[in-house]
């Protein structure tokens, strides 16, 4: 039997854990699941799964309506008798409860997620006539406060980089591993600060994605599609460097194409690889906390900087739409103006 692509096994993977979910929720809601699968990924859908269970779990203890039948047993006119009022007093609630004695909060962007969501799902059926109310357009979306970009300065990617080579400040435990990881590691990192790729995107290639003879990598991005990234001389190197080390490793059955593997000789996972991350940065900088994306949005920054170019960024990182690329960077572009200013003199 062939062996299937990663993004494959983890479509399969969230179909399966989306059947399990929906056996908690109520049996509508299997529809909406149904009709929006055209046009979103399966992350997006077990996400909004995972929301609307929070919500009708709420509504069951919380309002009289819902609390008379099981939340599986809900009819979809319920939906009818749900307010606006309802949802908001919902979305304060989400900021702070305890559920089987853990303590969950969500700020502003969550919240404004977990509307999303329910924006999303009322207008599915309002809009094929089967509720006669959409509360969920009623409710406005939170105000969303604008977070600095962090990202690792041009001195402390060389710190990174260097760390990673030498591993001269690991611990002596971690200094053992790094002996058989080093050039793995060193390609990961080079590869997702010289392309700014997602790190799911990094862990989904195989050996066979990497073209050394144009320099690019065939991705899977997050929206579907397939995508040709192209890198240069340092990530060249460093990914050459790797793959010689890489095929003489005998991987575990089902893991024969991927092309960064674990030390059970598996496909790295995202969290192993953001563990990886957050090792190494720990050792250059105290004060950031740098994660996978960070490396993406160093990546972008400095391509916008270097460019001027915000729709290059834009294709380059995969957005859709340009105006998320503008958002991130926004603060560059007004760090241009500011230089603008000053280089233009009226008098000597």
């Amino acid at each position: 039997m062939k062996e299937k692509a990663y993004h494959e096994k983890i479509n399969i993977e969230n179909e399966l854990k989306l059947r399990e979910l929906l056996q908690t929720l109520p049996h509508f809601c299997k529809d909406y699941f149904i009709g929006i699968e055209p046009t979103t990924s399966s992350r997006t859908r077990i996400a909004y799964a995972y929301d609307l269970r929070i919500f009708f779990e709420y509504m069951h203890e919380n309002n009289p309506v819902c609390r008379k039948m099981e939340i599986p047993d809900f009819s979809i006119d319920i939906l009818d008798q749900i307010r606006a009022q309802d949802i908001e007093e919902y979305l304060n609630w989400l900021k702070y409860y305890i559920k089987d004695d853990v303590e969950h909060t969500n700020n502003e962007r969550g919240i404004s997620r977990k509307l999303a969501c329910l924006r999303s799902f009322y207008h599915f059926f309002f809009r094929t006539e089967r509720i006669t109310t959409n509360p969920a357009e009623l409710v406005k979306m939170p105000k969303l406060h604008e977070k600095n970009i962090t990202r690792l300065d041009v001195d402390e990617v060389a710190l990174l980089l260097d760390e990673v080579e030498s591993g001269e400040n690991l611990t002596e435990r971690q200094k053992a591993y790094h002996a058989q990881t080093k050039k793995r590691d060193l390609a990961m990192l080079t590869l997702m600060l010289g392309t700014g790729i997602r790190v799911s995107e990094c862990v989904g290639l195989d050996i066979d994605d990497v073209d050394f003879k144009n320099n690019g990598i065939k991705i899977h991005r997050k929206g579907g599609y397939e995508s040709i990234v192209y890198f240069g001389e340092e990530v060249e190197k460093a990914l050459a460097d790797y793959m010689q080390e890489r095929q003489k490793i005998i991987p575990k059955e089902g893991n024969g194409n991927a092309l960064f593997l674990s030390m059970q000789k598996k496909r790295m996972s995202v969290r192993s690889v953001e563990n990886l991350v957050k090792k190494y940065s720990k050792l250059v900088t105290s004060i950031k906390n740098i994660t996978p994306h960070k490396l993406r949005s160093t990546y972008g920054t400095t391509l916008y900087q270097e460019s001027g170019d915000i729709y290059l960024v834009a294709d380059v990182l995969g957005h859709k739409d340009v105006n998320t690329t503008r958002k991130h960077y926004a603060a560059q572009a007004d760090e241009r103006r500011r230089q603008a200013a000053k280089m233009v003199r009226l008098r000597e």
